[in-house]
């Protein structure tokens, strides 16, 4: 393939399906649409009557005129029937059209709402191994090219109509012509089969080409705010350069590919006309068929030839809807990593976690959790500390359900978290994470999100409770400001004060907090554990921070190392044993302390903070 080629490998969930079970997998979703099918197919067959009835009147009028007996009223009849059959094959093909944009708009529809239904169902280490780019491009691009198996399933049909149609005029004038135009079908047929194989390859490079140009223009879109910052518009703009080349020079070869077999088919049917207007010719000449007659012959090869190739083309074009259909298949079909045993209601839980003998691992990397054991019981609020890469959020992760452990058991209440349904479970999960995400609208809508039947008093009283309120007063319009998209109208530290008080319009039984003051100022901090105090009051509460004061406050905290539980206490207990936690301390938290003076030693922290 060429240099051009690197980079355009197929995704891990990607599959190979054979052309009948894409086949098969189409028509499922023509089946809804037989009615209209059918009345496209009524339509197609009349258009393709009118069509060919055109050169019938025209030779019919042809023959009148050599015989002499074209006379006004045979020239005014003559008229009518070109003029009807136009009109009439206009109508026809309108609603042709018509019921086919119909078809194809339906069946793409239901086909993007199938994909996008998966991808809702994905598990979130799907999202972090694919680009999401890519996968926007699945859902759009290619089902755009979906839309041509449907187009040229349906134009196939009006196709092979009118051969059948053009073939029976024909052999009823004259079964020599109609036969020498017949020997020359099976050869364009064979020639375009031949594309077949090379059209599917070509299309489905130049799809992946697609999806990696929106995978690297989104993630330009998302980092340009960190390009500006350090002056790399530039970097951005010659990292894409490359991405573009390579869809350039896909394209080019798709094109090459495509173009080059209507060349050859013209070729061969350029043969085959050539033979007929020597040997229709001749005939006339002779006086063996009417001039009528041969100009038949001669309008009905025009016609015939378009929808011979067109038929014989088919397979190849064919090719680029089934490559794009087999990518969203892929997509659709893509098993779940996260395994749910049962779907048993919750209830409302208490929010005590347990881990058993768990074992995990990140996919292509070593275990981070063997054999884990844990207890947090219900109501507690558990720090959890160490140095990167500890497995402090992996913890999160799993009580989530966001990862599938390879071993053991998390038990909630008590009960298997694979035996919950996972919807009903995770509504009573509350996460806040380090960045919190909004949605395009306004502060009030991101604080309804998890409960959309929440009315406006529920989501004020709400915002009220976190930090007293005061956030509030400081928007521009209220809770009616409008948050801009992700969110970037609103600072750092009110994305958070929105996150906590859509934990409170929620009522989660279980609180995940991954860091959520790590990345805000000193004053907007304090206003976030205000709000925390409330957010994690009377709840199972799992605290990820690097910021002292989410920490200290904690009923019990453990530090990890390597996936272990090494320690386990109260700040005051943890500081005062002098042992894994005190590294910690003096890593992350200790310049956080109001009584911190720089150069004084760990004794004299020890001492203070008792």
């Amino acid at each position: 393939m060429g240099w051009f080629m690197d980079g355009l490998d197929a995704e891990d969930y990607d599959r190979k399906y054979g052309d009948r079970e894409l086949i098969d997998r189409i028509l499922t979703y023509f089946r809804p649409e037989g009615g209209r099918m059918a009345f496209t197919t009524a339509m197609i067959v009349l258009n393709s009557i009118a069509s060919m009835l055109l050169p019938v009147v025209a030779a019919w009028g042809l023959d009148r005129i050599t015989a002499d007996t074209f006379d006004v009223q045979t020239r005014w009849i003559w008229f009518g029937l070109i003029l009807g059959t136009g009109v009439l094959g206009w109508v026809f093909n309108f609603f042709r059209a018509w019921f086919s944009a119909r078809v194809v708009g339906n069946v793409v529809l239901q086909l993007r709402q199938d994909a996008f239904a998966a991808i809702m169902k994905r598990d979130l280490s799907f999202f972090d191994k694919n680009p999401s780019g890519k996968i926007v491009s699945r859902v759009t691009s290619d089902s755009d090219e979906f839309a041509n198996v449907v187009t040229l399933s349906l134009g196939l049909v009006s196709q092979v109509l009118m051969i059948i149609i053009i073939i029976a005029i024909l052999y009823m004038r004259n079964a020599v012509l109609a036969t020498i135009t017949l020997a020359i079908a099976p050869v364009v047929i064979l020639i375009a089969l031949g594309f077949r194989r090379i059209a599917r390859e070509t299309t489905r490079n130049s799809q992946r080409s697609t999806a990696q140009v929106n995978s690297s223009v989104q993630e330009a879109m998302n980092g340009i705010a960190i390009a500006k910052a350090f002056r790399q518009e530039g970097t951005l703009y010659q990292e894409f350069k490359p991405v573009l080349k390579q869809a350039y020079s896909v394209g080019l070869k798709q094109g090459l590919v495509f173009s080059g077999i209507f060349p050859v088919l013209f070729l061969f049917v350029g043969m085959g006309t050539v033979a007929l207007v020597y040997l229709g010719g001749e005939r006339v000449i002779d006086n063996t068929i009417s001039a009528g007659d041969w100009f038949l012959f001669m309008q009905s090869i025009g016609i015939f030839w378009g929808p011979l190739t067109s038929i014989a083309s088919f397979w190849s074009q064919f090719q680029q809807g089934l490559s794009a259909s087999e990518r969203v298949f892929s997509l659709i079909d893509t098993p779940a990593e996260v395994i749910q045993v049962a779907e048993d209601d919750p209830g409302k839980l208490r929010g005590e976690i347990e881990f058993r003998n768990v074992d995990f691992g990140y996919e292509g990397g070593t275990n981070v959790l063997h054999q884990f054991n844990l207890t947090i019981p219900a109501g507690q609020t558990m720090a959890i500390v160490g140095h990167t890469g500890a497995g402090k959020s992996t913890i999160s992760k799993l009580i989530t359900r966001f990862y599938e452990f390879q071993g053991g058991q998390l038990l909630i209440d008590g009960k298997d978290v694979r035996t919950f349904d996972l919807p009903a479970y995770r509504s009573q999960l509350g996460i806040v994470p380090q960045s919190p995400f909004l949605f395009s609208g306004t502060v009030a809508d991101n604080i309804r999100y998890p409960r959309q039947d929440a009315t406006d008093a529920e989501v004020d009283a709400a915002a009220r409770l976190v930090a007293g309120g005061d956030w509030v007063d400081s928007l521009q319009d209220g809770l009616q400001t409008d948050v801009g998209e992700y969110g970037r109208s609103l600072s750092m530290g009110q994305r958070q004060l929105v996150a906590l008080a859509r934990i409170l319009i929620q009522e989660p039984a279980i609180v995940i907090l991954d860091e959520a003051t790590a990345s805000v100022d000193p004053l907007t901090e304090a206003q976030i554990q205000e709000g925390l105090d409330v957010v994690l009051k009377d709840r199972t509460s799992i605290v990820i921070a690097h910021r002292l004061s989410t920490i200290e406050h904690a009923d019990r905290i453990i530090v990890l190392d390597r996936g272990e539980v090494v320690e386990e206490g109260t700040h005051q207990s943890l500081l005062a044993a002098g042992g894994r936690y005190c590294d910690v301390y003096n890593t992350y938290f200790r310049h956080q302390s109001p009584d911190y003076v720089p150069g004084e030693g760990f004794v004299e922290a020890v001492a203070t903070a008792d």
